[in-house]
């Protein structure tokens, strides 16, 4: 099984108070009213940063991660640190957003699990929030960033990056702030998600919701192995099949492709069996339910279903019209997450959107993490064209 020469996977892999901070800074932020019309007392952001402020403060990145990112874009594995940097092909010296030139900022979002206000932080009980917790939306994390931003003492993004959920809270930014980002690139997102995504989301969320350890959302007193890990992996895995393409599913673990064991084997009346896709899967599940949490992954896969750019903008089209910074709109040609028509569609109503990049690649929606050549170019030239110039720190 899964996580045997581990040893079960905790309650939740959620960053907690008392575990090494690691790279974390901290910035303690006053009350926020939802959209949903809950009151946070304050708010807790975990963030890291990259490089130095210039003293025309011009050169400062944004990076704004996707659904079960965090703010470690850059680094290695350490005390703190369960991966090395999501994005450490994009992020270092010499790569295409170099700290030796920017200033480079990634927040953990609003209902995350490694540091930032989320359902396994403490409530003004002293308890976890859990079941407690609010439903928040995109718009609800956007205002958290921006009060960062301030806090930082940071008037304009010379250049806002965010991939997927990453993707959608930049188009936000965009909209709701004009003023604040002068550039932005946005990688395999949409700007309103569609049915069929939505209706993922919510086969992912049962998923994790029937699972008898998640006890209403309130487990963080469980014990190894009797969390929503079971729960978790299967939305994990419904996940994963979305983030890669068909066709390099069908090439790694197709028919003519190896078996990891005989699926026609049978023990005490069952399959006994398993095909290589499904050890892959496995692992894929294994994986994120030692490093994530189950309520923050129902709170950030709720925000995303709800997230439609043009709700209270009269409708996706009039809140599109409203960009007229240079935009860098990238889509993955086999991603079956976010297709190409949805970056098509910003493209086209987008003012300041350029010609959509695509980059070419067999690994679907998750192409953003692989083809880290094509992107790295595309980013390189939207800081080259699109961002003010800046003078070393």
């Amino acid at each position: 099984m899964p996580g045997t020469r581990k040893g079960p996977p905790p309650a939740s892999g959620a960053w907690r108070e008392g575990d090494p901070l690691g790279e974390r800074r901290f910035v303690e932020l006053d009350g926020l009213l939802t959209q949903s019309g809950f009151q946070f007392p304050s708010l807790k952001v975990a963030y890291q940063s990259w490089g130095r402020l210039n003293p025309e403060r011009s050169n400062a990145v944004f990076i704004a991660h996707a659904l079960t990112g965090d703010s470690h874009v850059s680094g290695s594995v350490g005390p703190g640190h369960r991966h090395p940097g999501w994005w450490n092909s994009l992020v270092g010296p010499g790569r295409a957003i170099d700290p030796g030139r920017w200033f480079v900022v990634c927040a953990n979002v609003l209902g995350g699990c490694q540091g930032t206000t989320g359902p396994s932080s403490p409530s003004p009980d002293g308890q976890p929030w859990g079941s407690r917790f609010p439903v928040i939306t995109v718009a609800d994390m956007v205002e958290v960033e921006r009060r960062l931003t301030d806090a930082l003492g940071i008037e304009r993004w010379a250049q806002m990056v965010g991939p997927s959920l990453g993707g959608m809270r930049v188009l936000e930014w965009l909209v709701a702030h004009p003023d604040r980002v002068a550039a932005a690139v946005v990688i395999g997102t949409t700007a309103a998600v569609g049915a069929d995504q939505i209706g993922s989301h919510g086969a992912q969320i049962e998923a994790i919701r029937s699972d008898q350890g998640f006890r209403g959302g309130d487990y963080y007193g469980a014990a190894a192995g009797e969390g929503p890990h079971r729960g978790l992996g299967v939305a994990r895995r419904i996940a994963q099949l979305s983030y890669r393409s068909r066709a390099e599913l069908e090439l790694r673990f197709g028919r003519t492709a190896q078996v990891r064991e005989d699926p026609f084997a049978w023990k005490d009346g069952q399959a006994g069996g398993r095909f290589a896709i499904a050890s892959y899967l496995d692992h894929h599940a294994d994986k994120l339910a030692r490093r994530f949490d189950a309520n923050s992954y129902i709170t950030l896969t709720q925000a995303m279903s709800l997230f439609d750019l043009g709700r209270d903008r009269g409708g996706v089209e009039q809140a599109l019209s409203r960009i007229n910074q240079p935009l860098t709109v990238v889509g993955m040609d086999s991603d079956r997450l976010f297709p190409l028509s949805q970056q098509e569609q910003i493209t086209a109503l987008a003012p300041g959107a350029q010609n959509l990049q695509i980059i070419r690649s067999l690994h679907g929606h998750d192409g953003f993490l692989v083809e880290s050549e094509q992107l790295g170019a595309i980013v390189r030239d939207a800081l080259r064209i699109c961002a003010p110039p800046v003078s070393r720190p």
